[in-house]
């Protein structure tokens, strides 16, 4: 059996990834990243709720928020929301190691929000060695909602995206990874897993 660890935020799309990954007969732990006190613990409540719903049997709990801020102030903010991204990604790539995930998963779904565009993305997935399954990727919102409304994980989901708290009004679309290494030079970002 193939396992994989998603990346649990505790919106709509990461519980129908899960969803359907697991009628692969995928094996899935979780991680979610907090960023509390930014945020109150209601996103971990729903991710805890959202696993024990869909039988995702691990969860890691990675506090983010002190990491987030650097990113926030130290580099140019239009690129926050691809920064904070490549970062879950490197955490989440050594977590799956740890438990010998063969991949990722993540519920992006192209172009939904400004990290989701394929120039983005493409440089997103250049932090990690490790694949990266979208199986939501072509899906719209409308879609991915009538799902989680048949599996049970909409009224948990529903509600308010916390997120994007610290991230700026306009965020950049199309990065080139030139400059985010250099942004990223900015960081003393030191997360022990």
């Amino acid at each position: 059996m193939m396992k994989g660890l998603l990346l649990l935020s505790g919106g709509i799309d990461s519980p129908v990834a899960a969803y359907m990954m697991k009628q692969l007969d995928v094996d899935l732990s979780a991680v979610h990243f907090s960023i509390e006190p930014i945020t109150d613990n209601n996103p971990e409540l729903k991710c805890r709720r959202i696993s024990e719903k869909l039988g995702i049997k691990k969860l890691h709990v990675i506090n983010v928020a002190k990491e987030y801020q650097e990113i926030a102030t130290k580099c140019t903010h239009k690129h926050y929301f691809v920064l904070t991204k490549r970062l879950m990604y490197k955490i989440a790539e050594k977590i799956a190691k740890k438990e010998k995930c063969d991949f990722l998963v993540t519920g992006e779904n192209l172009a939904q929000v400004s990290s989701q565009t394929l120039e983005n993305l493409v440089v997103i997935n250049k932090v990690v060695k490790i694949p990266v399954l979208r199986p939501l990727l072509g899906f719209d919102k409308n879609e991915i909602i009538k799902i989680a409304e048949r599996i049970g994980t909409f009224e948990i989901s529903k509600g308010p995206e916390v997120c994007d708290l610290l991230g700026p009004k306009h965020p950049s679309t199309r990065v080139d990874e030139e400059i985010i290494l250099e942004e990223e030079k900015n960081l003393d970002l030191n997360i022990n897993i």
